[in-house]
């Protein structure tokens, strides 16, 4: 089993923005003492330091990559928007959207982060490698075509699979983004479109507070092969594998595409602070088993993963190391040091039992 992992460390070094979390600074925030956005550097720092330690980076294909290229991000974004990005970069910085601050050189690490999605998909079709992770930085599932927010710049996924579609490798593309958040970018990309099929799990109504509702099925050609999946706070490590199993399952399999790419944030994780989800590091390490066999019956095992959220800094790493353990297959193991007591947090069973039905009804509206 050949599973390729996709870094750089300029990608750590993107920051910006007068933010306290997601607040922004003046009036009664005051800074905080160890640094901006949530969306920092550490928790993918972290990961990374953390697959050195126990040794999981040996058992893995590490790898780097170019920047994607002006055409590769020209297929998804306005070519105004492209040159108003790069003009404020060279200039220094600011910020284009919502929260999506950056500093001089951004455009080129926003590049770089799409350049990382790109090659793992590339290297995925063409037989290089069986599945990858890409620890792509800035994220990308919240940026629309013209618009970046949500701390993502430029559409990674978006960008990787347009560039996939043009060198002829793939035809059909499957997108099971299960950050906490609404990928409403890669939606807006995609919303018209027969041959992507974008699923989005996430918190109902906590980011954007407008998108993500269920009835948004797609438009034109693309009725249908959209599918908004919004869970109530609290859902847990049961209801999420239910979710799977009843809704993204079978939906993945009447697509039957030729990849499956997974926007995989950590931020429904029990210890994230833009999330209220409970899921653990198990959660996580079940639901890729999950996508990887998905992806054995529908696709010769094709499967990428493309990092987007997760902001607890000492949590992300084993909810990322596990995935990865599962990924790749190694018997490497980083214990969850907070096993027992997660597990004693989770929903009781009246409350699994209701999301269940509630599961089961999102099931029938899409035919599933």
């Amino acid at each position: 089993m050949r599973t390729g992992f996709y870094w750089d460390e300029r990608c750590f070094w993107h920051a910006g923005g007068d933010y306290a979390v997601t607040f922004p600074l003046g009036g009664h925030v005051q800074p905080l003492a160890a640094g901006g956005l949530a969306e920092n550097p550490e928790t993918k720092r972290r990961l990374k330091n953390l697959m050195d330690v126990t040794g999981l980076s040996n058992d893995l294909s590490m790898r780097h990559a170019p920047a994607a290229e002006w055409e590769d991000l020209a297929r998804v974004h306005p070519e105004s928007f492209l040159r108003e990005f790069k003009e404020v970069s060279d200039q220094g910085g600011g910020e284009l959207g919502l929260r999506t601050p950056f500093l001089r050189g951004g455009f080129e690490t926003a590049a770089l982060s799409a350049g990382l999605a790109k090659a793992a998909l590339f290297d995925v079709l063409r037989g290089d490698l069986d599945r990858a992770y890409a620890l792509s930085r800035p994220p990308g599932h919240h940026c629309l075509p013209d618009w970046p927010n949500g701390f993502c710049l430029l559409n990674n996924i978006g960008i990787a699979i347009e560039a996939a579609k043009a060198a002829g490798l793939a035809q059909r593309f499957a997108v099971v983004d299960w950050d906490v958040h609404h990928g409403n970018g890669t939606e807006a990309v995609f919303l018209d479109r027969d041959d992507v099929l974008t699923i989005s799990i996430h918190q109902e109504h906590n980011y954007p507070l407008d998108t993500g509702d269920i009835d948004q099925r797609g438009t034109g050609k693309g009725e249908g092969f959209n599918m908004n999946i919004p869970l109530p706070p609290g859902v847990g490590h049961v209801g999420y594998l239910e979710t799977m199993e009843r809704i993204v399952l079978p939906a993945l399999a009447r697509f039957k595409p030729d990849v499956i790419i997974v926007a995989c944030g950590f931020d429904a994780s029990i210890y994230d602070e833009l999330g209220r989800m409970l899921c653990t590091p198990e959660t996580y390490r079940d639901m890729t088993r999950q996508v990887m066999q998905a992806a054995d019956d529908l696709c010769g095992g094709k499967l990428v993963m493309v990092h987007e959220g997760g902001y607890s800094e000492v949590y992300v790493p084993f909810c990322g190391h596990a995935t990865l353990e599962q990924l790749s297959g190694s018997a490497i193991r980083a214990v969850d040091p907070m096993a027992e007591t997660v597990k004693t947090r989770q929903p009781n069973a009246r409350f699994d039992a209701f999301i269940s039905g509630l599961i089961g009804d999102m099931a029938a509206e899409f035919g599933l």
